[in-house]
């Protein structure tokens, strides 16, 4: 998932280029009306208010050529808008000084939420060089905010007045904030040292610029092309003609393009049976970014580790974990290397177990070969066909996708919230595949906009994510417009879209995030929504994934597609039943990715290594989860989370949020489960907060207490029930 917090954001983008080099470019010219030379709203969309409901961007009037100019000017307009602020000869106060800041900005927040959602979701080769040039001058742009000295003052004066200024509690929190972001991003070094800051700050943003194009570039390029479709064998005909339409895509006519997903292990590696064909595409995966050519990430991994530990260094921390840990609800090394490591030597034996399951399988076939990476999901689901009599290829027909959105993941937002939908064709879009939902409270009143971007794309980053288009806020009185994104690989024209098992859960963890941001109900924008800690920010969409597997939920949409049938109970006990079945691969390959984010990131300046992939091979030895048949579920060449997205030194994120997640599961479960009570006390003490209050104790006002980790054991098979 993507947050969009402003000044965050900003770190890794940049002001655009001058608009009269834009308009040589393109052949816009500024209309000779608008004597100052700079772009107008009459011919750039950005550079006023949306007209549309809730703000909607106007998508069908945005073109490629509008971005550079709007920034522009929407850097010079924040940038006099922080001047008046700094240089105000009032005394600082509350409001002439953190209001004011809260308010500035508007026309840059409008303009890179949609340029940075569409660098994601629907990019293209103008969108990436802009992004590129972007990158470094909008880290200037917010240093030259951050490192405002003028500016810091106000806020540091107003911070020493606090016990005096009567401020309500989200106000004074909010003046806090921002203090604590001032100095964090470095207000109090010297003028030489915030020189160096800024330095740092802009070589970043252009390293994890290219990093991430290099990954979807990559990516696309590592696509494996299959010459027949015998090779095929075990792929339903719906993929296989996918397959077909990928390459015809591509120019291939009478061949097959398997697609790579953004993970390690790939999703056909489950039923494909042809192991030749098996390692091929683990290889092409596994090896991404890796092995030279245009695309490959294993310098400017290097490059980011060593300047981030620079940063830190200079802003007075060991290293950039320690920097980043300070700010969540973790706070420190010792406390996420400890949960990591703790859980690490259980989850690694669980998976070396359901390895000799494995290789009994094989060896009882006469396979002749020791289990490799490339084995475990297929011989996974053969043990597990063996075991249960359950094939996941069962429940696809089941899953399809209209009926998982309508009658599950809103069917299930009704009866936790009271919250109804309603279809918006009349609204633009920019990709007609994409679909925009009106949500309204259980009072009848209009609440939010909901788009979802479904299907996956060359142009499109892998996973799934949740932005927001607009946030709410109570200054503004805005409304939220959020959007969830997922990659389901499309199917042949007429085809229906049968989502798989692990598809439809991602679907109600991204609305999760959706609803986190729908249901937001704070002052400022700096609390809006998902603006919550990094390690908090999966908790509540990890919480609306148990809705997917919730009896009456799922009886409501798993029907067959053809005939309409409810999945049968012989097949909804089977499911239930494997809930536990490969959770030591599941636990092993991601805490393999988080502890290797983390030995990344607790490196000093001095200790980054000359080799990244020597680097990786000796972490994951250290950290006792080097057990090949269990790669990490992102090797550090294509590791977007820490080196593009915002979850450096943060992966582990999903782990400690689980933990919230598996007690808050509990709670529900004790009080009733699908009810509007329970819902509602979700809602008023957690999904409306945002970041107004501090993370744990909202959760602590949700479920009364701290949150104890002992479910989190059960459900990972960590720990039986009632026993160590």
């Amino acid at each position: 998932m993507k947050r969009v917090l402003f000044l965050t954001l900003l770190t890794s983008l940049t002001l655009a280029q001058g608009t009269s080099v834009l308009a040589q470019q393109t052949g816009t010219a500024t209309p000779p009306a608008n004597p100052t030379g700079r772009p107008n709203a009459a011919v750039n969309p950005f550079l006023a208010p949306s007209t549309l409901p809730y703000g909607l961007p106007p998508f069908d009037k945005i073109k490629d050529e509008h971005y550079a100019p709007a920034f522009a000017e929407a850097m010079r307009q924040h940038m006099a808008e922080i001047d008046a602020i700094a240089d105000n000869p009032a005394a600082p106060s509350f409001d002439n000084t953190v209001v004011a800041m809260e308010r500035a900005g508007q026309t840059l927040t409008r303009v890179s939420r949609v340029f940075f959602n569409m660098t994601g979701a629907n990019t293209d080769p103008e969108l990436e060089a802009l992004s590129r040039d972007l990158a470094p001058k909008l880290a200037a742009h917010n240093d030259a905010i951050l490192l405002n000295a003028k500016l810091f003052q106000r806020i540091g004066t107003i911070y020493e007045q606090r016990p005096s200024l009567a401020l309500d509690a989200e106000s004074r929190r909010l003046l806090e904030r921002h203090y604590t972001d001032f100095i964090r991003a470095g207000a109090k070094l010297s003028e030489s040292d915030k020189a160096k800051l800024k330095a740092l700050n802009a070589e970043l943003a252009t390293l994890s610029t290219t990093f991430s194009q290099n990954v979807l570039k990559e990516t696309n390029a590592s696509a494996v092309v299959v010459d027949t479709k015998a090779e095929l064998k075990g792929l339903t005909e719906n993929e296989i003609a996918a397959a077909a339409a990928a390459a015809k895509a591509r120019g291939l006519q009478g061949k097959y393009v398997i697609a790579l997903m953004n993970t390690t292990g790939q999703p056909v590696e489950t039923s494909l049976s042809n192991r030749a064909l098996r390692q091929r595409v683990h290889e092409a995966s596994a090896e991404r970014g890796s092995h030279g050519g245009d695309f490959d990430n294993r310098e400017i991994v290097l490059n980011i580790a060593k300047l981030r530990a620079q940063r830190a260094q200079l802003l007075g921390y060991p290293d950039h974990a320690a920097y980043q840990l300070e700010d969540e609800t973790a706070k420190t090394t010792t406390a996420v290397n400890k949960l990591l490591q703790d859980l690490a030597p259980a989850a690694v034996a669980n998976a070396r177990k359901e390895a000799a399951d494995m290789q009994k399988l094989i060896d009882a076939r006469k396979g002749g070969f020791k289990l490799a990476a490339w084995d475990w999901a297929y011989y996974a689901e053969q043990v597990r066909k063996a075991k249960y009599s359950f094939d996941e290829a069962q429940l696809r027909p089941y899953f399809e996708l209209d009926n998982v959105l309508q009658n599950g993941i809103f069917y299930a937002a009704n009866k936790l919230y009271g919250i109804s939908f309603k279809e918006r064709k009349d609204l633009p879009v920019y990709q007609a595949t994409v679909r925009i939902f009106e949500v309204f409270d259980a009072d009848g009143k209009p609440m939010a906009l909901f788009m979802l971007d479904m299907y996956a794309r060359d142009n499109k980053r892998g996973g799934a994510w949740m932005n927001a288009y607009v946030t709410q806020d109570g200054l503004s009185g805005s409304r939220p417009v959020v959007a969830n994104h997922w990659n389901v690989p499309k199917p042949p024209e007429g085809q229906p879209t049968l989502m798989s098992y692990d598809e439809v859960r991602t679907a109600f963890h991204e609305f999760g995030h959706a609803l986190h941001g729908m249901f937001s109900n704070v002052r400022y924008p700096r609390f809006s929504g998902t603006n919550v800690p990094r390690d908090f920010v999966e908790y509540p969409s990890q919480v609306n994934e148990m809705w997917a597997v919730w009896p009456e939920v799922l009886q409501h949409y798993a029907k067959h597609y053809q005939t309409g049938e409810a999945m049968p109970q012989a097949l909804l006990d089977k499911l239930s039943a494997t809930g536990k079945f490969n959770q030591g691969f599941a636990t092993t390959e991601y805490l393999a990715a988080s502890l290797l984010d983390q030995r990344w990131h607790q490196l000093s300046p001095s200790q980054i290594p000359d080799d990244a992939l020597d680097f990786e091979t000796k972490a994951l030895k250290q950290a006792g989860v080097d057990y090949a048949p269990v790669p990490p579920r992102y090797r550090s060449t294509y590791f977007s989370h820490i080196f593009a997205n915002g979850y450096s030194a943060g992966y582990y994120a999903y782990l400690w949020s689980e933990v919230l997640d598996a007690d808050t599961v509990e709670w529900f479960k004790e009080n009733g489960g699908l009810s509007r009570k329970n819902g509602d006390w979700f809602r008023q003490q957690l999904l409306s907060k945002g970041g107004s209050v501090d993370a744990m104790e909202s959760f602590r006002n949700f479920r009364g207490r701290d949150p104890k980790i002992d479910p989190l054991l059960v459900r990972r098979g960590l720990k039986m029930d009632g026993k160590s």
